[in-house]
């Protein structure tokens, strides 16, 4: 799976877990170049407290564009060292 963006590949993995419709991937696969730290936090009550981050690339700016759960709950421990991506962002295999 790719996510795409602003015509630059931001993440590859074969290895991505689907959760609700979204692919999360290792974020050994995400490109940390393009990854800038947001202060925005929000919370699923089986996924725990998310945090974003801010997609750079080329210049353009996609604000928490891509998320993560850095301590999920247990339901949702396969997500752990994960980032997820919306906000136009494509997933495309």
């Amino acid at each position: 799976m790719k996510a795409l963006w602003n015509n630059q590949v931001i993440a590859e993995s074969n290895d991505t877990v689907v959760v609700e419709n979204n692919h999360y991937f290792p974020k050994s696969s995400v490109k940390a170049e393009y990854l800038k730290d947001s202060n925005t936090h929000s919370a699923c009550p089986w996924k725990g407290l998310a945090s974003y981050y801010m997609l750079e690339v080329d210049g353009k700016q996609n604000p928490d564009a891509a998320w993560y759960y850095p301590e999920p709950k247990e339901a949702a421990a396969n997500i752990k060292d994960h980032v997820a991506f919306w906000k136009g962002v494509k997933i495309t295999e």
